[in-house]
């Protein structure tokens, strides 16, 4: 049931809200702005996961008239959403870090906060790891975006339970937004990794160089049939590839063969890479390039040696 993109984002929201219940109450009982700064990050999670549950039930719907090419850019566009609230998410630290340095306020009943802290340790560690396994299997950019701030939670929480440990055993208030500071950091590397993730494939930015790879060497281990291939160029949206490219075949070849050439290479690229939708330009070959042809038992360069 949770090992879907829509399965797990609803874990994920039902999780985060408990967490982010149990930290209220608990910020109301310490007086903690640490564990306040907490609630409010998980909080953000929560307004993601809802993005996410969203976004995932736009992107598997099928193309129609108005979106051809589908919808699963909608996963990208949620998941730079989610990189901005993870930017939030570290300011409202260092803010309420900078706060606690100059203020010097005092906290109450510091053991409950510890037992929440490591409560949402925990439970955001295994949280974030199941969604991270989902989110590859799914190839889901948004899940994997859910993933990443849950993450940034257990960063945050180990920081505010170190402090509210050193607060309780030696009174040094300070140590606590110090100790805040450079987990506040690692949430923007984060949100920093996640942008960059998921904003590329808005500009249509080429698949990874070892996709594309894939894709090549697809195509070279047609070469006795093929006479060759130029202008590929690939795109992703969502968990959906996109490839487009021009073959060379032999000019005396039927249309059907072509036809069936072309279906053979199209299954064999979304064999080796999931969620593509392959597009072919048939081109006939240059009969001045045959002495460089390696298609096999080609009568066309058999005719031009022959003429030679």
């Amino acid at each position: 049931m949770f090992s879907t993109r829509s399965g797990a984002a609803k874990l994920a929201l039902v999780c985060v809200l408990g967490l982010v219940l149990l930290k209220i109450v608990v910020t109301i009982l310490t007086g903690s702005i640490s564990i306040l700064a907490q609630a409010v990050d998980s909080f953000l999670d929560v307004l993601a996961v809802g993005l996410t549950l969203f976004a995932v039930a736009v992107a598997v719907k099928p193309a129609d008239e108005e979106h051809p090419f589908g919808h699963g850019k909608i996963e990208n566009i949620t998941a730079v959403v989610q990189a901005v609230l993870l930017f939030t998410a570290a300011g409202l630290i260092i803010y309420s870090s900078i706060r606690r340095i100059i203020y010097q306020e005092q906290i109450a009943l510091t053991e409950a906060g510890i037992g929440v802290m490591a409560v949402s340790i925990v439970v955001s560690v295994l949280l974030s790891r199941h969604l991270l396994r989902v989110s590859k299997v799914t190839d889901s950019l948004a899940v994997e975006a859910v993933a990443h701030n849950i993450a940034a939670d257990v960063y945050s929480a180990v920081g505010v339970l170190v402090g509210l440990a050193v607060i309780r055993f030696t009174g040094l208030i300070v140590l606590d937004p110090i100790i805040a500071l450079p987990i506040a950091a690692l949430i923007v590397r984060l949100g920093y990794r996640v942008m960059r993730n998921s904003f590329g494939a808005l500009v249509d930015v080429k698949l990874p160089k070892a996709e594309e790879e894939i894709i090549v060497s697809a195509i070279m281990e047609h070469t006795g049939q093929l006479a060759g291939f130029h202008e590929m160029r690939t795109r992703k949206a969502g968990s959906q590839r996109f490839i487009d490219l021009h073959i060379m075949l032999p000019k005396n070849i039927s249309v059907a063969e072509a036809h069936r050439m072309c279906d053979h290479l199209e299954e064999d690229i979304k064999k080796r890479l999931a969620n593509s939708s392959v597009t072919i330009h048939v081109e006939p070959c240059d009969a001045t390039e045959c002495a460089q042809c390696l298609v096999s038992g080609c009568s066309v360069r058999v005719n031009v040696s022959r003429s030679a």
